[in-house]
């Protein structure tokens, strides 16, 4: 089964609040198929630069915990 990261509601709501210039009438099972699409095309570059950002605070305590993350995520 797919993670679900918005519900059917939370889809709407930003829907809603884009702000489109035409108005759309998608249906809700299109809408949350389209969120999910976004999500899983932005994911990958997410979680980049949550590695990264992560990576500077662990340097900035401490540079070998940090190098051994680096370390460790290289090889996953």
């Amino acid at each position: 089964m797919k993670e679900t990261i918005l519900t059917q509601k939370e889809v709407n709501e930003a829907f809603i609040n884009a702000k489109l210039e035409e108005d759309y009438n998608f249906l809700q099972d299109d809408l949350v198929k389209l969120a999910h699409a976004f999500i899983d095309a932005a994911k990958p570059k997410m979680i980049k630069m949550e590695r990264a950002e992560c990576i500077k605070v662990a340097r900035s305590v401490n540079h070998l915990v940090a190098e051994r993350i680096e370390q460790v995520r290289n090889k996953a």
